[in-house]
């Protein structure tokens, strides 16, 4: 669980902001966001593909603009 405590003449902003960095950090929203519905194991690997196309295809993309193919 993540847990930030207010430190002597700190102020409620910076406490928050404190807060949210370690939130981000610590990848809980996302790990929530996944775990919201039930994907199943197909699922998950049709989409991992999905992902692994679209880098490669920007991967090439940014390739040819460097090298004026």
């Amino acid at each position: 669980m993540t847990k930030v405590e207010l430190r002597p003449g700190e102020s409620q902003r910076s406490l928050l902001k404190r807060f949210r960095k370690k939130v981000a950090r610590s990848r809980i929203l996302s790990t929530v966001k996944k775990k919201r519905y039930f994907v199943s194991e197909s699922e998950k690997k049709r989409i991992a593909r999905r992902k692994a196309i679209r880098r490669e295809r920007k991967r090439r993309q940014k390739e040819e603009e460097r090298y004026g193919y």
